[in-house]
């Protein structure tokens, strides 16, 4: 009835998390970069505990709406999002949270109040009708693709590799450990701390803010390949997504190649604030085989003109 034989079940719905002690905001705890890394693994490990699987629910997204912080969840299958309304139902997955939590975060403990939603609908009071839970998650389309936080978020735990026992309390690993600077993460451009420095061409290199004179060397040199670049910073950066790159190529068509690139950075730069950093524009520009050009930003060519 929920679903047709060829089409997949996918449902989705609002899990809202509010800690019980005042000297713990959960918000503030996800909007901090050192902890967000933390809270967001706790938040991983308890939903694959609640559905006994890896890949049961996907976090598509974490809002914070203080005091509660709001994860959006996706479910593929009805019997992950079964498990899901059965370990929530038995209090399990609270359960799991805190304790997750509270070895994540280093505290002594983290007392939660939880709530379900589907659209309008307040799950916690129909959690004993499991069909009828399960009928308003189905109707519940996402209505998003996974945040490229979460995907980065995600990509982190990944290179992790996570040896879990719940059974001796290791289920989560030292959140230092998240941190660290060997850390691989997926790019230069995370929403997690930015790192110092950067290796090219064996040499390491202070990361930094672009500046002015970075912006104009790359309009003057990036000649035709402005929108190869643009194309892998776009990875992560949204101001860059399709069609931006082809409107500034029709909207600076007259002003020419460095306009066009000028414009491009600019728009990276007043999305990105703080996170515009040279070491992700040497990324871009090394996978563009831009070499010479990275070179120059980065001061080492000899001033001969």
């Amino acid at each position: 009835k929920m679903a047709s034989s060829s089409a997949p079940w996918i449902g989705s719905a609002y899990l809202f998390l509010q800690s019980t002690c005042k000297t713990i905001v959960l918000p503030s705890l996800y909007e901090s970069s050192q902890k967000k890394p933390c809270v967001f693994k706790a938040l991983k490990l308890a939903l694959e505990e609640s559905t006994d699987s890896r890949n049961g629910v996907d976090i598509l997204k974490v809002h914070c709406s203080h005091p509660h912080l709001i994860v959006q969840l996706k479910f593929c299958k009805q019997e992950n999002c079964r498990r899901f309304l059965q370990s929530y139902r038995e209090g399990a997955l609270q359960e799991s949270l805190q304790k997750n939590l509270k070895f994540s975060l280093a505290m002594t403990t983290v007392p939660l109040e939880m709530e379900l939603k589907a659209g309008n609908e307040h799950l916690d009071n129909m959690l004993k009708d499991e069909d009828r839970c399960l009928e308003c998650i189905y109707r519940e389309k996402p209505d998003r693709l996974r945040d490229e936080e979460i995907t980065e978020l995600e990509a982190c735990l990944e290179s992790l590799i996570i040896h879990r026992s719940v059974s001796n309390n290791t289920a989560v690993n030292d959140c230092a450990s998240l941190n660290a600077p060997s850390l691989p993460c997926p790019s230069q451009g995370s929403s997690l701390s930015q790192p110092v420095a950067f290796i090219f061409q064996g040499q390491q290199f202070a990361n930094r803010m672009l500046t002015p004179d970075d912006h104009q060397k790359f309009a003057k040199l990036v000649s035709k390949k402005w929108k190869q670049v643009g194309r892998s910073l776009q990875k992560n950066c949204r101001a860059l997504r399709d069609p931006v790159i082809d409107n500034l190529a029709l909207e600076y068509d007259r002003e020419g190649l460095y306009e066009q690139a000028y414009q491009l950075l600019l728009r990276f730069i007043q999305s990105e604030g703080k996170k515009a950093t040279i070491a992700r524009l040497i990324a871009a520009l090394e996978e563009n085989s831009l070499i010479s050009l990275a070179e120059e930003l980065l001061g080492l060519h000899s001033n001969e003109d």
